[in-house]
């Protein structure tokens, strides 16, 4: 659970603690409900099978009374049946009626390896009904359930008297000192009828002090998940929707129809009305879901100055997927809504954006096929933008890999066509420097590339891999556009042949228990085009930063309606070091040469791709990267992007950490120096951050970031937070120039350390 406030959102404290102990009680959801997570499988279910079949039983003494069909085994019995082996003082099996009693010092061990106690247990009723007396539950994670009585039927209804759950056994630690959370319940009643557990005067304790208490509470069945009813109930706090509370309700409706109603009662806000409807169709393979909701606002002057300020706010959303064949998927997903930041603002979605589209995929081990039509909706507290955003009508790619006789090879072949159309020109300024991410009016680019690759290896070890190939463009724009830089009218047929050989040259050498492997890279990369904007318009193809992980590519560029034109060589090498301690570094480092005809990476666009970007001139700037693991406990990783020209460094980026048992350090830093022809300003800063131990389970966290470049702090932080492995608590803060703010988590872990709350 995370709760946090910021400056000016006006939470007050008691909507803090309120929904603390309300969340701590959803922890006994957690609890009961918790037979997937927390109790172990097939706790609510009678600990026997429905006949009693063949069993194996020992004892010191054995006798039969024929009268009375009684079998009595005394003295260190055990019987073992299916997986099941209980031990007791005396176990007793009445052939009449089917029933078994084991008495005195009951130990049952299922097939789990989950274990029970008992003073006694009586099981009755053809193996259908079950009687306990003092349960003590040990799960084979150690978890341990108590009861005084357990009373386990196999078709209606199960109950635990005076029962108990904890995570962490007994919850003491070896200094004596308690430990973890552990749930009570005067009565615990599982109706598997209405798939519901009922909790009388549940509580929690945590390190062993009561922290909250309820009269009466309920939790839906998790071995049921299609039966109707409530579902488990959530609540939030928020700045501008003030204290909430959710509680969901479940309407099976037929086979493959599930409708869930989600009303949500805001403090500050009102009645939110949400309603999903799932449609599974397995004929088709798939299904359709349907999401709408609704609020009618209290007090919309919590959202001034945003699109939320408004009485009516909601949202229709849908989606559907469905593969009618093993290749084939197919779909759609569509949202409406009042205004952009409706989902946002109540929680429904944390995206930043959602793509109303229809979709068809086909994939198979060696071809891909995607086919889209697609339009993107931002979302966030401010004015929508919808004509600025492209709709893609369509975009479709391909891409084919066909394999050649052995040694020769392989054919690669790919294709994509975008059709692209805008409403309203979507253009900024940064800096003084004007940039266009899409010109109104409509746009069509089709490109299509076939080339054939092999791997041949020379004498001497060295592997060379020729790339023979063409691209072919054709793309037209209508000249919608009346912004200046915009391209007018205009059609474009282009090809481009394309040539280029990788060679390696693998070094490996060994030392006992290290490894060390030098690899010499040598590329030369021919595209055979002066046309480097095959798109006319650029919007697939918007930026990149050159560094170590493109530096061995053939075309840079992210997108089709861009790419790398000329004669180019790149040059560089690779190193791997794996040390017999468990350390390794890996390094690698070269540069870029343009050798021969139009460089299309020093042509910039009207989204200043292009500009700047280290590969415009005839030698490119150096690139050089760095990462590695130390045996004890240093790792890190730096990058680094020098401008030889000067020489000056036009990028730098590194961290470095150190962890020691429950200590850990990290410091990171970060350099990017200013560029007029982007509009941007140096950008440098180092962050440290710390958090030590302080005594056990307490820690401090601390951290700092400077703003090197104005000489002036940046952002402050700290917190303090305990973990004993099954409970959690933190709280920290920061303070920025000209904002703060803080929060705190609680968490409750089950008995493998996965956060149950």
């Amino acid at each position: 659970m995370v709760l946090r406030a910021a400056k000016g959102s006006g939470l007050a404290w008691r909507s803090l603690l309120a929904c603390t102990v309300a969340g701590f009680f959803i922890v006994i959801v957690a609890t009961g409900a918790a037979q997937a997570q927390l109790l172990p499988a097939g706790f609510f279910d009678v600990p026997a099978h429905s006949s009693m079949g063949p069993a194996a039983v020992e004892a010191d003494r054995m006798s039969y009374d024929a009268a009375k069909g009684l079998i009595v085994a005394e003295g260190a019995a055990v019987i073992s049946y299916q997986g099941y082996v209980i031990r007791a003082d005396r176990l007793e099996y009445d052939q009449t009626t089917g029933d078994l009693n084991a008495i005195g010092h009951v130990v049952m061990r299922d097939t789990l390896n989950n274990s029970y106690e008992m003073d006694s247990v009586k099981v009755t009723g053809g193996m259908k009904e079950a009687f306990i007396d003092s349960l003590t539950l040990t799960t084979a994670a150690g978890a341990k359930i108590t009861a005084r009585d357990a009373h386990y039927t196999d078709a209606l209804v199960t109950t635990l008297t005076e029962a108990s759950y904890s995570p962490c056994g007994l919850c003491i630690d070896s200094k004596g000192r308690k430990i973890g959370w552990k749930v009570k319940s005067a009565r615990m009643t599982y109706d598997r009828a209405h798939a519901a557990v009922y909790l009388d005067q549940p509580s929690l304790e945590v390190l062993g002090i009561p922290v909250a208490w309820l009269p009466w509470f309920w939790i839906p069945d998790p071995t049921q998940p299609r039966a109707g009813g409530l579902r488990m109930p959530s609540v939030s706090t928020d700045g501008q929707r003030g204290f909430g509370l959710t509680v969901p309700y479940f309407i099976p409706s037929g086979e493959n129809v599930d409708i869930i109603l989600s009303p949500s009662l805001f403090s500050s806000q009102g009645f939110l009305m949400r309603g999903d409807v799932d449609w599974r169709i397995p004929e088709l393979g798939g299904e359709i879901d349907v999401q709408a909701s609704g609020i009618r606002q209290f007090n919309p002057g919590a959202y001034s100055g945003e699109v939320g300020d408004r009485e009516w706010r909601g949202a229709i959303q849908t989606t559907g997927r469905f593969t009618p064949t093993k290749e084939w998927t197919v779909g759609w997903s569509y949202s409406a809504f009042t205004d952009n930041g409706y989902l946002p603002d109540y929680g429904l979605s944390t995206a930043t954006s959602t793509t109303d589209q229809v979709y068809a995929t086909y994939l198979t081990d060696d071809s891909y096929v995607d086919a889209r039509v697609q339009h993107f909706n931002k979302l966030g507290s401010y004015a929508t933008d919808y004509p600025k955003q492209a709709e893609a009508l369509p975009v479709i790619e391909f891409d084919h890999v066909q394999e050649l006789a052995p040694g020769a090879g392989r054919v690669n072949l790919s294709g994509k066509l975008v059709s692209v159309y805008r409403g309203d020109d979507q253009s900024t300024m940064i800096g003084g420097v004007p940039y266009v991410y899409g010109y109104e009016g409509a746009k069509q680019h089709l490109e299509l590339e076939g080339a054939w690759e092999n791997q041949w290896v020379l004498p001497g070890g060295i592997t060379a891999t020729p790339y023979l190939g063409a691209r072919l463009d054709a793309a037209n724009y209508d000249g919608a556009s009346s912004l200046a830089s915009a391209p007018g009218a205009t059609s474009l047929l282009s090809a481009t042949p394309i040539a280029a050989m990788d060679f390696r040259w693998p070094l490996l050498a060994k030392n006992g228990g290290d490894t060390h492997l030098l690899e010499p890279i040598a590329q030369i990369v021919y595209r055979g085009s002066s046309t480097t904007d095959v798109g006319i318009t650029n919007d697939d193809a918007q930026s990149f930063v050159f560094d170590t992980s493109n530096l061995f590519s053939y075309n840079r560029f992210s997108g089709i309606d861009r790419q790398e034109t000329g004669l180019r060589a790149n040059l560089g090498a690779h190193y791997l070091g794996s040390f017999a301690d468990g350390s390794w570094l890996e390094l690698v480092a070269g540069q870029s040469f343009h050798l021969l005809g139009t460089n299309g990476l020093g042509i910039g666009d009207a989204a200043q791709t292009g500009t700047s970007t280290g590969l415009g001139s005839t030698a490119s700037y150096i690139v050089a990267s760095a990462n590695g693991q130390l045996a004890n406990g240093f790792g890190g990783q730096t990058a680094l992007q020098i401008d030889p020209a000067t020489p000056r460094v036009t990028r730098a980026g590194a961290a470095v950490t150190y962890s020691l048992s429950r200590f850990w350090a990290g410091v990171s830093y970060s350099y990017v120096a200013a560029n007029a022809d982007l509009g941007t300003s140096v950008s440098h800063e180092i962050a440290t951050n710390v958090s030590v131990p302080v005594a056990d389970y307490w820690s401090l966290q601390a951290g700092y970031t400077h703003n090197i470049a104005t000489n002036s702090w940046a952002q402050v932080t700290g917190g303090v937070g305990y973990d004993d492995g099954y409970f959690t608590i933190s709280g920290s803060g920061y303070v920025k120039p000209t904002t703060y703010g803080f929060g705190f988590h609680v968490g409750l872990k089950g008995p493998d350390g996965s956060l149950a709350f």
